[in-house]
């Protein structure tokens, strides 16, 4: 596993991908957040606090980490060089392992740096250091966790295609529809006493929840359980894979 997250890291950050993936994802919540008027703009709202990042990462993140995992599994299997890592001492699950990890410590990567925004928050504060940090960190780990499920998805949906694009597509629907379907669909109170069961099984309620600062452990377990259920999906493709 570790060679192939190594790997991974490697073919990250020996090409502009990993910084272009970093740096696309401080800038859109820079400007969005400290330059551009309007609704999210921290300095005009009037208060100090970072509900509008937490807003926006996550749909940041349903384009952002599908372009990041899209080549995974279809470079392999468009080259046909599946079938030589397959021929190594190595599992399909740590093969699987060492492209999700690889992945996932690049997104973590792009989340870290906006941690200074914290300390923006806290010297913005009136009097200063009037923040919640409870309900702040309690929201990064949200936001990780979340991350780390959109990671699965799209490590699945890249053992989709042979084409980059199309993997990237259906990871972007299926990340969407995870993160804001369910929710859609129950506000049209179509399910009677099920709309709230249905706004459950999508993934805001429970970022939205993590996010509240308590940290509870069906929220955890959940996350747990969409990232492994794709995890394991995608070990079904590479097997039967030809």
């Amino acid at each position: 596993m570790k060679s192939i997250f190594k790997k991974e890291l490697t073919s990250f950050f020996s090409s502009p991908i990993g910084y272009l993936v970093i740096a696309v994802y401080l800038l859109i919540n820079g400007l969005f957040l400290w330059v551009f008027e309007g609704s999210f703009n921290i300095l005009h709202a009037g208060f100090a606090d970072l509900n509008s990042y937490f807003f926006l990462a996550p749909w940041i993140f349903i384009f952002l980490i599908p372009a990041i995992t899209m080549r995974s599994f279809s470079d392999e299997i468009n080259a046909g060089t599946i079938e030589i890592l397959k021929t190594k001492p190595l599992t399909t699950w740590q093969i699987i392992f060492g492209k999700y990890f690889g992945a996932l410590v690049l997104v973590i990567a792009a989340i870290i740096p906006t941690l200074i925004y914290v300390f923006s928050i806290y010297q913005l504060g009136n009097p200063v250091g009037n923040i919640s940090f409870g309900t702040t960190f309690g929201s990064f780990i949200g936001l990780l966790f979340l991350a780390g499920s959109y990671t699965a998805i799209g490590i699945f949906s890249s053992t989709l295609s042979k084409n980059q694009i199309v993997s990237f597509i259906i990871a972007v629907f299926i990340s969407f529809f995870l993160y804001y379907g369910f929710e859609a669909l129950a506000s049209y109170n179509l399910f009677g006493n099920l709309d709230y069961t249905i706004q459950n099984i999508g993934m805001s309620g429970h970022f939205n929840s993590i996010s509240k600062g308590v940290i509870d452990t069906r929220d955890l377990i959940y996350f747990f359980s969409i990232s492994f259920l794709f995890l394991y999906l995608t070990n079904l493709r590479i097997q039967n894979e030809k």
